[in-house]
């Protein structure tokens, strides 16, 4: 199923991605610094949820408490429990 999530407190102002089970796939950042957005993106493809939440969950960008990334493991987690 496809899931869009709107972010809070990061440049990307939407996260969009696909989730099967826990595997998430086709994740797609709207904003963002585009070329470490699309390297996440490549990298955590076919990852499952506990894995993204394990490795992301906490990140901060600067001096915010958050980052896209932490935003993508929030939304992965968000959407996976909604589906259950």
């Amino acid at each position: 199923m496809e899931y869009s999530f709107k972010t809070q407190g990061v440049c990307a102002q939407i996260i969009k991605f696909k989730l099967d089970g826990d595997v998430v796939s086709d994740i797609e950042f709207m904003g963002g610094c585009n070329g470490n957005l699309k390297a996440i993106s490549k990298l955590l493809d076919g990852a499952k949820v506990d894995y993204i939440e394990d490795k992301l969950l906490g990140n901060s960008c600067g001096g915010r408490p958050t980052s896209c990334a932490d935003q993508l493991a929030k939304a992965v987690r968000q959407a996976y429990e909604e589906s259950k």
